[in-house]
Order: structure tokens, then sequence, then C-alpha cells
């Protein structure tokens, strides 16, 4: 299985151990994973202004990179929802729907395509779950609460088979946290307020680590947490399905 590892900017820069997590824990999995040297931004954070239409140069370079894989993988759930929904230059059609069916973020790649049901893996820790909108309701990587409809949750069927994870979930686990791209900048006072809301639900939990699949949100969460003196970390699902002890 031929996977190009698609790593979003902000990990390159800020959280390459989250890339480099990525990268080994799909080739534990039996992936032939390669690692475009010349991939950029997405466009997304244009995209989230309301600049979609200068993306151009991003979708050719993007499809230059990634037009020879059976799949390409990130993981960041808001960056694959951007080329799902906005690749619209670089090749013809039919390369373009080639690519954007073939994008995933990395829990539902290891669920829906890899089938994957064991890890070898081990964290003990008291873990909160934050579960990201882009993911959530763009990707359907889980239920939304306020549909009557089965409950499901990808990353928590990923990480209920770590060894020795005990997992918790706040009382409103799929409230947004506040960060939404470009949301933070403009309106950072409400952005602030709900990342606060997002953390004392996971604080009454007395959790030691928050874990999510979007870095972009935990680096939100990990901000807050900071200016808070908080010892309570945040970690990408990456990280701890490529964790042994």
């Amino acid at each position: 299985m031929n996977v190009g590892l698609f790593i979003p900017c902000y990990i390159d820069q800020f959280y390459p151990d989250v890339a480099i997590a990525t990268y080994q824990l799909l080739k534990k999995l039996g992936c032939e994973v390669n690692y475009p040297m010349n991939q950029t931004c997405c466009g997304q954070p244009m995209a989230n202004s309301g600049f979609s239409d200068l993306t151009k140069g991003c979708d050719v370079n993007f499809v230059k990179n990634f037009r020879d894989f059976d799949y390409i993988v990130a993981p960041s759930g808001s960056c694959v929802l951007h080329i799902k929904e906005h690749l619209k230059e670089g090749g013809d059609k039919a390369e373009l729907d080639k690519i954007r069916h073939s994008v995933y973020e990395l829990s539902e790649f290891l669920v829906d395509i890899l089938k994957v049901n064991h890890l070898e893996a081990s964290f003990p820790h008291k873990v909160g779950m934050h579960i990201s909108c882009h993911g959530q309701r763009g990707l359907n990587l889980s239920s939304m609460s306020e549909l009557v409809a089965p409950a499901f949750s990808k990353t928590e069927h990923l990480l209920n088979m770590v060894n020795g994870l005990d997992l918790k979930k706040p009382l409103r686990a799929d409230e947004c946290c506040g960060f939404g791209g470009t949301f933070c900048v403009f309106e950072e006072a409400v952005s602030v307020k709900m990342g606060k809301d997002r953390i004392k639900e996971h604080l009454v939990n007395e959790v030691e680590f928050i874990c999510g699949g979007d870095t972009s949100c935990l680096m939100h969460l990990e901000g807050i947490l900071k200016r808070q003196g908080s010892s309570v970390k945040t970690i990408h699902l990456a990280e701890i399905l490529n964790s042994v002890l």
C-alpha cells in the first residue's frame, strides 16, 4: 500500500514529533510511506479567510506532489477536509476526483482502510479526548450529540486498544474548543473563553493529557493550559498510538 504522508505546515513547523509518530505508526502497520519533500501549505488559511479563489498555487503544488499515491494520509482533519472540499486546480476532473477520494485523516485511514483491530501500544495515563469540529462534522469521524443516531467515534475506537490508557470524556463531548483557524485571531476573546470552558470539563475528570486528532485545536488548548499554570499536557492521537513503554 503506497501512502503519501501529507504533513500540514503548522505541524511541520511547530509539532514535528506528530509527523514522525504518524510516519512510524503507518510503517509499523505495514504501509509503504513516502514524504514528498516539496509539499507546502494546502491553502486552508486562505480559504478560512474567504479567499479560496487565491489558492491555485497550493492546489497545483499539492496535485504535483501527491498524484501518484494510492492513499494520502494526514494527522489533521481540517487540512484533509480542505483538500476534499476545495481542491480544484492542478489536474483534470478525473485526477482531482481521485485525489479528493484518496486523502484521509489518520484515524479514518486506520479504521476504514487498514481495518485496525489491534495495536501494540501502551500509554498508562488518564486521557481526555477532544473531538475537533472539522473531523466530526466534516469527515464523519464521530457521531454528533444533537442527532438521534447510534453513537460512534473512530478516535475512541483506537484509543480503547491502547494498553493502560484510562479514557475520560467531558460532559459535552463534541463542543468546539474555540480555535476555528483564523477565528481565534479575529475573535480572540470568544475563542479563549470557549477554550477555557473546554478545559474546565477536562479538569473535572482529573486528566493528565488531552488528546485529539488536530494539532491546531491542541495548540489552542495548550496555550490556555500553560497560561493557567496547569500540569495537564496536550498530545496528538498519533503520539499515543505510536507509544510503546
